[in-house]
């Protein structure tokens, strides 16, 4: 990718940020047990995981900290893992459980860490997935059922279609339901307060320092422009940004769009009116709408625009009449913001995480699922360097499917395939 080192997008979350610190460059030649290529959630996840442990670590990052999606992302808390059938077919003993556990793993960690740290980041729990047709609805039963178990001590609530206006305030949807476990918060504050809590503890943080390659070896060196890291361990963490080691991991994952506005802040009567509850909410289709409040009471509305890899030529004139569709009454509300990223998409949904040699692991792809089971992939990471491999190895003996041809390629494919996952939502 072309244009390094670049600032944050101008996004809510940019206006809003934490101060943090102004993290140096990669100059001359260092030495570290970890490092990690990255520095968005997956990165100083595992970062902060592994100097927890004693590790020395340095992140590298090509841009600023939480630069790509880990800042820029729709804010929602959201448990669970795509793809998660396919990691029960990946071995031959039952792992419902370990699976089980790893769907709300990223929620414990993320609150542990909030609370440890004192990370300010607007944490509010309450979560709702949507019903715009009877067959979603069908699907929340499930969900409901399977959420009933002893050890799942949050409050879930089915909101049938004659209540779903005192919930929320559209009648754009049939049924929802309520998962007080999932929530939403400021990804960028997060993010940026996880890597001043890992930099506190020693690790060594440094931005504006695109990588150029990696000399691998006993010893794997990390090659900027300006210097090196040479270390006992690497960890590929760009996500859908990075472009290293092609030949290895092109044509896994692919760059999809996905954009947000937030509105100008709302009036305690709309705020009552729209969303009461303060709750993140999620629809059920392919090609998606989610939206929340911001801590200053703002509509944070986003969806995935396209899997072109094409960015709109405005990001508000895709997203409004989205937003309006459901909630009219905001028609006439101020934009202040609008921005738009990448998340990394993968064919089968599984995130890939697995490792090219035995010191140079990678993960990526997570499939919109991002804030919860990037800090899960961090942890698990952290674990596999540390000797312990049990869920490192669920991930690394999925199949995944690679597109030959190149990115570009991918991506048509790729929109090609949303097409049809969009005429399925229409169904």
């Amino acid at each position: 990718m072309t244009g390094f080192p670049q600032p944050h997008c101008n996004s809510y979350y940019a206006a809003t940020a934490n101060v943090s610190a102004d993290y140096p460059q990669v100059k001359g030649a260092s030495s570290c047990d970890v490092c990690i290529i990255g520095a968005g959630f997956t990165g100083i996840s595992a970062a902060l995981h592994l100097v927890e442990r004693g590790y020395k670590v340095n992140v590298v990052e090509a841009n600023r900290v939480g630069w790509g999606a880990s800042g820029r992302n729709g804010g929602q808390l959201i448990g669970g893992i795509s793809g998660e059938e396919r990691l029960r077919k990946a071995l031959d003993k039952d792992i419902s459980e370990l699976i089980w556990s790893m769907r709300w793993a990223g929620h414990e960690i993320i609150k542990q860490r909030i609370e440890q740290y004192a990370i300010d980041c607007d944490l509010k729990f309450g979560y709702m997935d949507v019903a715009i047709k009877p067959r979603h609805w069908r699907a929340l039963l499930e969900e409901y059922e399977s959420l009933q178990r002893p050890d799942f001590p949050y409050e879930t609530r089915l909101v049938p279609k004659q209540e779903m206006t005192s919930v929320i305030g559209t009648e754009a949807y049939i049924g929802g339901l309520i998962n007080m476990a999932n929530g939403h918060l400021h990804p960028l504050n997060l993010c940026l307060g996880e890597a001043a809590a890992a930099a506190q503890l020693g690790a060594g943080i440094f931005e504006r320092s695109p990588v150029l390659r990696i000399e691998r070896g006993s010893k794997p060196r990390v090659h900027t422009a300006a210097g090196s890291v040479t270390c006992d361990f690497v960890i590929l963490a760009g996500n859908a940004y990075h472009r290293l080691e092609a030949c290895d991991l092109s044509g896994f994952v692919f760059p999809a769009g996905s954009f947000i506005i937030a509105t100008e802040p709302l009036s305690d009567e709309q705020v009552s009116e729209i969303n009461p509850l303060d709750l993140a909410v999620c629809d059920p289709n392919y090609v998606l709408d989610y939206f929340r409040l911001s801590a200053d009471k703002r509509l944070l509305f986003g969806g995935r625009c396209n899997y072109s890899g094409r960015e709109p030529r405005s990001i508000r004139k895709s997203i409004f009449p989205r937003m309006v569709k459901i909630f009219p009454q905001l028609k006439d509300v101020r934009i202040d913001y609008e921005w738009g990223g990448r998340i990394g998409i993968v064919i089968n949904r599984v995130p890939h995480i697995g490792r090219l040699e035995k010191n140079i692991f990678y993960s990526q792809g997570y499939s919109g699922h991002g804030v919860n089971v990037t800090h899960l992939a961090g942890q698990i990471l952290a674990d596999a360097i540390a000797g312990t491999y049990e869920r490192f190895d669920v991930f690394e003996k999925v199949k995944h499917y690679r597109i030959p041809g190149g990115q570009w390629v991918g991506n048509q494919l790729l929109a090609l395939g949303m097409i049809y996952f969009r005429l399925l939502d229409l169904l």
